[in-house]
């Protein structure tokens, strides 16, 4: 089961319910990725909301590497997502919400134990 206080999503992917979570590491990766020169810029870039199918199978293959799976924006194109194309666009909306969204965002209630903005 996802845990949103994590960033993390759950999806069914091939029929099979599936985790998807931007770590640090995933998120380095997305950085060099889209030529980002800092998480800032990244977040900025990414809340246009204009990405290409290609971004969007990066985005994907970043979170399930980051919830364990290694996987390639190559293999994201043959995985089947609930919902089909619109699911899968849905699935990227909902992980980049739980990444950069702010305390209350994304049905994710703010954790009392974090700073809130002022």
């Amino acid at each position: 089961m996802a845990n949103p206080r994590r960033g993390e999503v759950e999806a069914l992917i091939n029929g099979r319910p599936r985790i998807l979570v931007l770590t640090l590491g995933a998120l380095a990766e997305l950085e060099a990725a889209f030529g980002a020169d800092d998480l800032i810029a990244l977040a900025e870039r990414l809340e246009r909301g204009r990405l290409s199918a290609r971004e969007a199978m990066m985005i994907l293959a970043a979170g399930l590497s980051g919830a364990g799976t290694p996987t390639r924006a190559e293999e994201v194109a043959s995985l089947r997502f609930e919902g089909g194309a619109v699911g899968a666009a849905r699935l990227v909306g909902a992980l980049l919400a739980a990444t950069f969204g702010t305390a209350g965002e994304g049905g994710v209630p703010p954790d009392p134990h974090m700073p809130q903005e002022a």
